[in-house]
Parts: structure tokens; C-alpha cells; sequence
């Protein structure tokens, strides 16, 4: 890795760390610059513009996201292994242990929802794959036998996304002692009611 490209990486580490705790709108050029040891204009000269740098954060966060939870799910051989894993890391990482405040890409669905722009596009299209991909381990499952042939994919990444989330918002807003207990037992739920005998 070149200085340059060294110096990217730095602020952009920086930047996430604001991000998580004060969300994208946080990311102040003067105060990351002050915090990565470069003038406005050396740090504005690694990106060009706050969105394209805020863009930099997205990316990084959804980077990250695809090789902590995503990677490691699709290499399990069953396809309800699978679908555990994906969840089981998905938990693990609205732990937020990594970004102070939690994860960045919580506070930029709620920030960017109602701003258009290429920002939000982004987020929209990170969403629609994501939820894709919770499909097609749904119909990995199908195809096996694991689940019922006549399973609503749709509404079943739906489900599971819905758990995530709440989970994310019980353990970080509510500090619920039982949230992943909970979260665990409804994914549970979930794939047991994909079976083609809800019972086993």
C-alpha cells in the first residue's frame, strides 16, 4: 500500500469512528483533519467533496459487512447451516464492538432515508442485496428439501431481517439483557416454520 493510499485508509478508519457515534451528517472535514494530523485541504485532496468521503465510509462499512457475515455463512455445506451462520453473524456484528456507537450503517438508514441522492441510492441497493441474499439461501434450502417447496422467500428474508433489526434496537437503545437470547429463539421459530414439517 502506497502513502497515499495509507492516508485514505487512516481517514477513512477516522471517519467511521465519527459515523458510528454521530452518524454520516457528523464527519466534520476540520475536526477528521485535526484527528488524522492533515490540513482541510490535504484531507479534502484524498477525496474531493464530504459526500464522496461520506460514500468512502459507506463502502468501507459494507466491505467489512461482506467479509464478517456474509463470507463465512456461504462457506457452510447445509443451506440451514447456512442461514444460521449468516444470522448468528449478523448478531455478532450489531454487537457494534467494532465501530463505537454501533454500526454505521444503522444510523445512515434513518439519516438518508428521506434525502435523495446518490448516498441513499447506495444504501438502497446494499439493502436490496442483502435481502437477496437472505432469499437465495431461503431457496438453497428449497432446492435441498430443507424447506417447504412452497415457502415465500420474500417474506421469510423479510422475517429474518425484521429480527435483526429488532434485535439491533433492543440491545443498543434498550440494553436488553435477553436480546440475543430472543433474537436466537425467533430465528428458531422462523426456520422451523420453513420446514416441510413445521413440527421437527
Amino acid at each position: 500500500m502506497n502513502k497515499g493510499a495509507e492516508t485514505r485508509a487512516t481517514i477513512i478508519t477516522e471517519a467511521l469512528k465519527v459515523a458510528g457515534m454521530a452518524g454520516l451528517g457528523g464527519i466534520s472535514i476540520g475536526r477528521l483533519a485535526t484527528r488524522v494530523g492533515l490540513s482541510k485541504s490535504g484531507l479534502f485532496s484524498h477525496f474531493g467533496s464530504k459526500e464522496a468521503l461520506q460514500m468512502a465510509v459507506l463502502q468501507e462499512v459494507i466491505d467489512r459487512f461482506i467479509a464478517q457475515v456474509i463470507h463465512p455463512a456461504v462457506q457452510e455445506e447445509d443451506a440451514e447451516a447456512r442461514i444460521r451462520a449468516l444470522f448468528t453473524g449478523w448478531i455478532r456484528w450489531e454487537d457494534g464492538k467494532g465501530f463505537p456507537g454501533g454500526c454505521p450503517l444503522q444510523a445512515a438508514f434513518h439519516e438518508l432515508d428521506d434525502q435523495p441522492g446518490p448516498l441513499r441510492d447506495y444504501i438502497v441497493d446494499q439493502q436490496i442485496a442483502w435481502m437477496d441474499c437472505i432469499e437465495r439461501m431461503a431457496q438453497k434450502a428449497m432446492d435441498e428439501g430443507v424447506f417447504r417447496p412452497d415457502l415465500n422467500r420474500k417474506q421469510f428474508a423479510f422475517e429474518a431481517n425484521a429480527i435483526g433489526l429488532g434485535y439491533n434496537y433492543m440491545v443498543r437503545l434498550l440494553r436488553d439483557e435477553d436480546a440475543e437470547r430472543d433474537a436466537f429463539a425467533a430465528v428458531d421459530r422462523l426456520i422451523r416454520d420453513a420446514r416441510p414439517n413445521p413440527e421437527d
